[in-house]
């Protein structure tokens, strides 16, 4: 995955006020920091963050500043972005800056891909994790891990420890808990709650 430009500009003042001009100007402002990097404030446009972000890779999607300022050139992925509760409008997003050489955390969707067999069956699949946190390069960070289901039978639980990763991406050490299940249809809401509590 190769770092998409993405324009910024720089804001020297914070507050509710800088805020509130900002966003007449159809901006919000935003943040970003990383190891070994002075954090710097921005001002960006939601319209042309969403629109980056909408692609496959979503929030990992690799951007990499542009505008007159420190930034400038920092490859960075979408950390936190901030919604007014009542609107529904983006208000504030934090970018954290990332090494391309170094291995970074993120979190990936999970698609589970085939029809069990035990869907066939008359059971129920259920997706226990969403997501999973995976370590890897950052042009390694996948658009989402699929998970090949055909073979689960009513009762059967793949474990994240028996997931296959593509090349290069690792799970955390010492993690291990249910992805996805396949439970008679009875069995479904006290399965995905055992799956949440492991």
């Amino acid at each position: 995955m190769a770092p998409m430009d993405f324009n910024v500009s720089s804001r020297q003042s914070s507050g509710k006020g800088i805020s509130r001009s900002l966003r007449r100007q159809g901006l919000i402002p935003a943040v970003m920091y990383g190891r070994g990097t002075e954090p710097c404030a921005l001002a960006v446009d939601p319209k042309a963050l969403k629109q980056a972000i909408s692609g496959e890779a979503g929030w990992n999607t690799l951007l990499a500043l542009k505008g007159d300022g420190a930034f400038d050139g920092k490859v960075v992925i979408l950390k936190e972005l901030q919604t007014d509760p009542v609107k529904m409008v983006p208000i504030h997003a934090d970018f954290q800056a990332i090494d391309l050489t170094s291995k970074v955390h993120v979190m990936v969707p999970v698609h589970a891909v085939g029809k069990a067999a035990g869907v066939k069956e008359g059971g129920v699949l259920q997706v226990i994790r969403h997501e999973l946190e995976v370590v890897c390069l950052p042009h390694q960070i996948p658009s989402a891990i699929e998970i090949d289901v055909t073979a689960l039978a009513i009762g059967d639980a793949l474990h994240v420890k028996n997931v296959v990763l593509p090349v290069g991406v690792e799970l955390p050490p010492d993690v291990n808990f249910t992805v996805i299940t396949v439970t008679g249809r009875g069995g479904a809401d006290e399965t995905a709650a055992e799956g949440e509590a492991e």
